[in-house]
C-alpha cells in the first residue's frame, strides 16, 4: 500500500512538473520563464497607442504579443524595457531578448547585432509643413535644395544622403519627436520618416502634411526585431515571424492598426 502510495505520489509530482513546464522551457532568456521586449521611448502610434507598448495596442505592440505568443509565452509572462533606438543598433550586451522599434535591417547592423526575418515592408516618405514650399513636391529633385532632417542612425537618414543628396546637410535628431518639434518650429523644410510614422504626424503634428514617398528600391527594405549578436533566440524568433506571415497574423495585424496608412503619392526620380 505505501509502494502504490509512493508510485502514485511521483506519478502526481510529474504530472505538475509537466503542467508547469510550459513551451517556451527550451528558451534561454535574460529572466527565466520571462520574455522581455525592448522599445523606444516615447513609443508612439501607429506602431503602439498611448506610449504604452504593454497594452497591445498597436502595430508593433500587436506584432510583439504575436510572436511571444508563437514562442509559448503569454501576455502574463511578457516584460517591456525601454532602449533608445541607437542605442539598440550599437554593439554590446542588450537589457532585451529582442527589440521592435521600427528598425530597418541592413548590413552594416548585422555586422553588430542580429535580426529576425522581416515582419513589415517598408517605404520612407516625407512630412514638411503647410507654407513650407514643398508641399506639392512630386519629384525627388524638388526636395534637394531644402533643409531636410531625420533621426540618427536610421534608413531615413540614409535615403535623405543617398536618394536626395540635397544641397544642404541633413539635420540630424536624436528621436523623431525631437525632428517633428523642428519640422514644426520651422528649422527644418521636411522630415524623412517611414510611411506609417508620416502618416502619423501628418494626422497630429501641427500644420503637418505628407509630401510623398519615395519610389521602391530594388531590394525591399523591411523592420526585424533586434537581438544580441549570435542570440540562441535568433532562428526561433526568425521561425516565429515567419509562422505569423505565413498564417496571415502580421497581415491581420497590419490592417487593424495599419489602415489608414495606404498609399502616398511616389516621388518621380
Amino acid at each position: 500500500m505505501k509502494k502504490i502510495s509512493i508510485v502514485s505520489a511521483l506519478a502526481a509530482a510529474t504530472i505538475s512538473i509537466a503542467t508547469l513546464s510550459p513551451a517556451h522551457a527550451a528558451l534561454t532568456t535574460i529572466t527565466p520563464g520571462v520574455l522581455t521586449i525592448g522599445t523606444d521611448d516615447p513609443a508612439y502610434g501607429p506602431w503602439f497607442d498611448s506610449n504604452t507598448p504593454s497594452n497591445g495596442k498597436g502595430y508593433e505592440s500587436a506584432v510583439a504579443y504575436a510572436v511571444a505568443k508563437q514562442l509559448g509565452y503569454p501576455a502574463t509572462k511578457v516584460k517591456w524595457v525601454k532602449a533608445s533606438f541607437n542605442s539598440v543598433i550599437q554593439p554590446g550586451k542588450k537589457s532585451f531578448d529582442f527589440d521592435i522599434n521600427q528598425i530597418s535591417i541592413t548590413p552594416e547592423r548585422a555586422k553588430v547585432v542580429d535580426f529576425s526575418t522581416g515582419y513589415y515592408d517598408v517605404a520612407q516618405a516625407v512630412v514638411t509643413v503647410k507654407g513650407s514650399g514643398i508641399e506639392k513636391a512630386t519629384k525627388i529633385s524638388d526636395l534637394s535644395k531644402v533643409a531636410l532632417g531625420a533621426q540618427v542612425g536610421t534608413t531615413s537618414l540614409s535615403t535623405i544622403n543617398t536618394i536626395v543628396k540635397p544641397s544642404k546637410k541633413a539635420s540630424v535628431y536624436d528621436s523623431n519627436d525631437l525632428a517633428t518639434a523642428a519640422l514644426t518650429a520651422g528649422q527644418i523644410k521636411g522630415l524623412v520618416v517611414d510611411l506609417p510614422t508620416a502618416f502619423y504626424i501628418a494626422a497630429t503634428a501641427k500644420n503637418a502634411v505628407l509630401v510623398g514617398q519615395f519610389p521602391a528600391q530594388a531590394k525591399s527594405e523591411q523592420f526585424g526585431l533586434v537581438l544580441s549578436k549570435g542570440s540562441s533566440l535568433t532562428s526561433k524568433v526568425s521561425a516565429a515571424v515567419d509562422a505569423l506571415r505565413a498564417n496571415g497574423t502580421l497581415k491581420s495585424i497590419a490592417d487593424k492598426w495599419l489602415a489608414n496608412v495606404g498609399g502616398a503619392p511616389v516621388f518621380k526620380k
